[in-house]
């Protein structure tokens, strides 16, 4: 079972906090009380998010060449491990992190064959964002048809983006280790070498297609991270996993779909 039903947007959250658990937490129990009926329970891989570690404002920031970067020399190298502690932070987080929490423990309490993926942002072709939710793939979307990018904060904020195609790969090495694996949390992402702000993304838009977004700016929101990126050796070290997809080639890839795909994408928006 690839567990990736959600609400996914912080917003949303705010707005609707008890939709919002009864979607992400109450759900993830059902589908984990589901399993635990079955007679042959299936594995679970569970799809959980780096918001489980708050807005990391203990994180001392610096401006660097133009992005937020930690202080912290090992931060900037290698970036948030799971040994971080969780401080969730939004309703989105708290139920997520809850629902992140249940299915280790399933593992532990009921001897459910389960991993939780704690996934930094993800995109690539089909993914029709929005500006709650998959932005990489909105600010293409809004730069091809001509649109206004509204940015919350200054855009230098950054975040280490992975290519649809290594999530499915990181998928398939978890489930086919998960006797070694199981009631263990995973940070998937980018990691370091595939992290970009958002401004850095903007002009990588821009320059495929030709055109300079329209960009206005608006104040940070609630739980926003100025940094994060993904400390992947864990997952590394035991599955031999590593993303195979780099900004320039993933970038290029959604600009190009989400162009040949041009008036259903307009339908869509």
């Amino acid at each position: 079972m690839f567990h990736l039903a959600a609400q996914v947007a912080v917003t949303t959250s705010l707005d609707e906090p008890v939709h919002d658990a009864a979607v992400n937490l109450e759900g993830t129990i059902n589908m984990l009380e589901a399993a635990r009926a079955c007679r042959r329970p299936p594995k679970l891989l569970f799809t959980s998010t780096n918001k489980v570690y708050g807005a990391l404002d203990d994180v001392r920031i610096e401006d660097v060449d133009g992005r937020y970067a930690p202080a912290d020399d090992r931060l900037r190298t290698h970036g948030i491990s799971e040994a971080r502690p969780l401080q969730f932070c939004s309703p989105y987080g708290c139920s997520k992190g809850g629902a992140d929490q249940y299915v280790i423990d399933y593992a532990k309490s009921f001897g459910l064959r389960t991993i939780v993926f704690r996934m930094s942002c993800i995109y690539g072709q089909h993914q029709q964002g929005n500006e709650d939710q998959g932005w990489v793939a909105h600010f293409a979307k809004q730069a091809l048809a001509g649109q206004s990018i509204t940015v919350y904060g200054d855009g230098r904020q950054v975040r280490d983006i992975l290519f649809v195609d290594d999530l499915v790969d990181a998928m398939l090495d978890a489930t086919a280790r998960m006797d070694d694996l199981s009631g263990r949390a995973f940070n998937i992402g980018g990691g370091p070498s595939n992290s970009v702000s958002l401004l850095e993304v903007l002009d990588r838009i821009a320059g495929l297609t030709h055109r300079p977004p329209q960009i206005t700016y608006d104040d940070p929101r609630i739980g926003d991270q100025r940094w994060f990126v993904s400390d992947t050796r864990r997952f590394e070290e035991a599955t031999g996993w590593r993303p195979k997809v780099g900004v320039a080639d993933g970038v290029a890839r959604l600009v190009n779909w989400l162009h040949a795909q041009a008036p259903a994408v307009a339908e869509a928006g």
